[in-house]
């Protein structure tokens, strides 16, 4: 836009200098008499102008002489700024040739895995896929028989997309604008499904159904699910709630929607724990120190006296947040910071490489960081995600007063109770059975086989009572259904809190779990991974559209608020 007036307005003055030539130059003939045809019938030459002596025409020489001089100067000038201006068009086309080169070449190198065989390299699989999504390709299992991750009981990116599709998003405006930030594994995780717990002696539950690929013909699907046991009690909770008061959270969805958070918090917290308030714009103020939970009125008074202004300096807020955390850390409690922002963060720390960095060295001291998301337009999905997950916490979407409760309200015990540490798992896929093998999901959560052992690289978290859900797409060898044949072996490693090395519990998997009428969780779970795969433009969902799974989902019986409204919401997009 800048360079477009830059050249109308280089135009105009050669317009105008032209004109002013014109009339210097071309407007009088020798003899003095107006020779300028129609265009010039607007003015009338008096006859005394016929009569002008020389030395009058001598100076109307100079006069076009110099004109015609600004003419040539300014005929350069626009000759040399139409020459930068096709320099900038070219560079410009060619970033964005180069561009849709490296994002053709991406998407090329994770559908190549499909059927070809061939192995990409994990490093840069993981390095790519941070705020850019790629698809898990199908992977050969003569080639690479093991897939390790971190889990992910995040549930931001199903918030974010029930937001969008209340405030009038079509199926097309989703695929255009936000697809890349919403994660299938955040979509699934959202909900709560009919699992087991765990037995004596374990933490999680382990969960196991396969059945046919409902979008596609040639695979079948898995569906694991682990479900943490509750937590045992604490001491007490030392939370310290990061508020950002910056300028960009001035508005209805934002700071006032966090200010409605606060009422259900305060009616679960009691005298045994600790509540601080720190907020930061264009620096940090403490605006409550160690106050107990007891005292909701006071809480509550200091949060709703919270105006927005100013830029939003996070890297000073935070680390006030820890000082604050560390003076009043219990012994055997939770100590917790709780970020509310909309992510962005224009001073200071702002680059999600810097933040994961900056928290990584914080979260060794017994502190964890969880992070609320509030907001759309400026929103900064990566800076949030970076947070939480670097900061051994949890991160959530708050879209509304109703999730505002149910985070602080019905699920306060898994928001602020860590009950597991760095969970990973790995599933090694017996090559006998299974042909190939591709992980649903968890893009950026991908890890080297090796870090599976490694005590000391850091995974997700898992809060009380929080579960699970892993799905892979699976092409079985014809006599894969042999029955008692072991398709996989899962492998769940994890820390307890506070300690620093690491549980292993091991499951064999296979034919046993196999139906032809899958249970209605199962199906659900299809359905919330196709609408998914559906926004990302999927290229492994085949045919299946969102009236498909308008109708599969209208064909469940289901008992859940939250799944009936997920239900409504694809209703609203099937229209």
């Amino acid at each position: 836009m800048k360079i477009g007036k830059r050249l109308i307005t280089i135009l105009l003055i050669v317009v105008m200098v032209f004109i002013t030539v014109s009339c210097a130059a071309g407007g009088k003939s020798d003899n003095g008499k107006s020779e300028g045809g129609d265009i010039w019938s607007f003015f009338k030459v008096k006859d005394e102008a016929a009569q002008a002596n020389a030395a009058e025409a001598e100076a109307q020489a100079d006069a076009a002489n110099a004109a015609a001089a600004a003419a040539n100067a300014a005929a350069e000038s626009a000759a040399q700024a139409a020459a930068d201006l096709a320099g900038q068009l070219k560079a410009a086309q060619a970033a964005a040739d180069a561009a849709k080169a490296a994002a053709s070449a991406a998407q090329a190198a994770a559908d190549s895995g499909k059927d070809s065989g061939k192995w990409y390299d994990i490093d840069e699989f993981i390095k790519d896929n941070y705020g850019m999504l790629i698809e898990n390709p199908f992977i050969k299992t003569s080639d690479n028989a093991i897939s390790t991750f971190s889990a992910d009981v995040d549930t931001a990116s199903y918030t974010y997309f029930r937001k969008l599709v209340n405030a009038g998003y079509g199926i097309e405006d989703l695929i255009r604008s936000d697809g890349s930030n919403i994660r299938t594994e955040e979509m699934i995780n959202y909900f709560s499904y009919d699992y087991s717990g765990p037995e004596a002696g374990e933490l999680f539950g382990i969960n196991a159904q396969i059945s046919d690929c409902p979008w596609n013909d040639g695979a079948v699907l898995l569906c694991l699910g682990l479900k943490a046991g509750r937590a045992e009690k604490v001491s007490g909770n030392n939370l310290v709630f990061l508020i950002d008061v910056s300028g960009s959270m001035g508005s209805a969805d934002k700071l006032e929607l966090l200010k409605k958070a606060f009422n259900y918090l305060t009616k679960q917290l009691t005298g045994d724990d600790t509540v601080s308030i720190v907020t930061y714009a264009s620096g940090e103020k403490v605006m409550l120190e160690g106050c107990s939970g007891s005292k909701a009125d006071t809480i509550l008074k200091t949060v709703n006296s919270l105006k927005a202004s100013g830029s939003t300096n996070g890297q000073a807020g935070i680390q006030k947040a820890y000082e604050i955390a560390k003076e009043y850390y219990i012994e055997g409690g939770n100590n917790r910071i709780i970020m509310a922002s909309d992510g962005d963060l224009n001073v200071g720390i702002s680059e999600p490489g810097e933040l994961k960095r900056f928290i990584a060295g914080k979260r060794d001291e017994g502190i964890y960081l969880s992070v609320l998301g509030f907001g759309t337009g400026n929103y900064r999905d990566d800076n949030m995600e970076a947070l939480a997950d670097n900061g051994n916490g949890v991160y959530y979407y708050i879209d509304g007063a109703a999730e505002a409760e149910k985070v602080f309200g019905t699920d306060l015990l898994g928001t602020l109770y860590t009950v597991a540490e760095d969970l990973k798992l790995q599933i090694t896929f017996d090559s006998l059975y299974v042909d190939s093998y591709r992980l649903v999901g968890y893009e950026n959560r991908l890890m080297k086989a090796e870090d599976f052992n490694n005590d000391k690289k850091d995974a997700g978290d898992v809060g009380a009572g929080h579960s699970v859900t892993v799905c892979y797409e699976l092409k079985l060898k014809n006599y894969a259904k042999t029955a008692g044949a072991t398709w996989l072996k899962l492998a769940v490693r994890y820390k307890k809190p506070g300690e620093t090395v690491s549980l292993l519990n091991e499951y064999n998997i296979g034919e046993s779990v196999y139906t032809n009428n899958p249970n209605t969780d199962f199906r659900f779970i299809c359905a919330v991974v196709e609408t998914s795969m559906l926004l990302h433009r999927s290229s492994y969902l085949g045919n299946i559209n969102i009236d498909d799974i308008s109708a599969l989902l209208k064909s469940l019986y289901l008992w859940d608020s939250y799944k009936t409204e997920f239900r409504d919401l694809v209703n609203k997009l099937a229209r």
